[in-house]
């Protein structure tokens, strides 16, 4: 699922591992998400979201599970 975290972690001046620590995850989680590897769970993905004060929408692309149905 494509997603906008890098962009947005950049323009905040955020590394991976502050963000991650923010939102109480792991580097490493932050990293699989960013390039596609993980889908955030639901929870992850508001806590993401809420901190740059956005909506899920629009930090997540989910044109792809769109297309599905």
């Amino acid at each position: 699922m494509k997603n906008r975290i890098k962009e947005l972690r950049k323009a905040n001046k955020l590394s991976q591992g502050e963000l991650a620590d923010i939102v109480g995850t792991t580097r490493q989680t932050i990293t699989s998400i960013e390039v596609g590897k993980y889908t955030a769970s639901l929870g992850l993905a508001y806590k993401i979201a809420h901190y740059f004060n956005l909506t899920i929408e629009e930090v997540f692309d989910f044109s792809d599970l769109e297309s599905e149905e």
